[in-house]
């Protein structure tokens, strides 16, 4: 009942949130604050509507909703929502929803085609807090990551245009690198250290070379070139989006690899 439950809700979201990329759309358009208004309250009743899913999985389970990949997408698609929340309330922009929302749909969507199977016994390589450390910090980081691809297709999109309700230029580049800012060491000790802590405690090993923890390393290592270049001046503007947007290609291939190739991450 509960299992049935938990996916009413996330369905009901997926369909808020499709509603509220229209609404997004629509207000980039024609810039009308009324739209502007009713995106923004339709993206919160998507949020509310997530929020309550994951809290009845949770409650369903008794453990909270990390164990399966299902389960990851959905808590990283919530991540990304409130990241996106938290900014619109700093900044009064909800401009950006117009690809937030898009992503998060596509999220949904992904998460409706793997196995969707409630358990309350965790496998025993998933009784740690390292790994709620590990999971959580991961998909963190991986929400910051969304959130600056989703300002880098606005600043291609926008071109050199600075008139309209989308973002100016240079404050898309400011958020994009911003958000990888606080993605990147979040990734580092979440997706890796507490990753490597708990894989030594479940597996025996700190590092196998797993597709997962592979695709994880690939992730970090793009990353830190990125944010190094961009620390240093280099890669800014155009290069900077472009490369927001190939950071968020190879984290979806990360995701969907275990689907593949398996490893000791299968099960998610």
């Amino acid at each position: 009942m509960g299992h049935t439950i938990d996916i009413s809700f996330f369905w009901m979201a997926f369909w808020c949130y499709l509603g509220a990329f229209l609404l997004f759309t629509i207000y980039s358009a024609f810039d009308r604050n009324r739209l502007g208004i009713a995106a923004t309250l339709v993206f919160l009743v998507a949020f509310v509507l997530h929020t309550a899913g994951v809290g009845a999985r949770w409650w369903v389970m008794a453990h909270p909703p990390f164990s399966t990949m299902y389960e990851y997408a959905l808590s990283m698609a919530w991540m990304v929502a409130f990241s996106f929340i938290l900014f619109m309330a700093r900044y009064r922009r909800v401009s950006l929803g117009v690809v937030v929302s898009p992503m998060l749909v596509i999220v949904l969507v992904i998460a409706s085609l793997l196995p969707k199977e409630a358990s309350k016994q965790l496998m025993p390589a998933l009784q740690s807090y390292w790994f709620y450390i590990h999971v959580t910090l991961a998909a963190l980081s991986e929400g910051a990551f969304i959130l600056a691809a989703g300002a880098g297709v606005i600043y291609l999109i926008k071109g050199r245009r600075e008139d309209g309700p989308l973002p100016g230029r240079d404050f898309l580049e400011e958020l994009i690198s911003r958000s990888i800012r606080i993605g990147y060491p979040l990734f580092t000790v979440g997706a890796l250290f507490a990753g490597a802590i708990w894989a030594q405690r479940a597996w025996g090993a700190f590092w196998s070379w797993d597709p997962k923890e592979t695709g994880s390393l690939v992730i970090w290592l793009f990353y830190t070139l990125v944010l190094h270049q961009n620390v240093r001046g280099r890669w800014r503007g155009r290069k900077l989006a472009l490369l927001s947007i190939v950071g968020l290609v190879i984290i979806i291939v990360s995701f969907l690899g275990n689907l593949f190739l398996g490893g000791l991450h299968a099960y998610i």
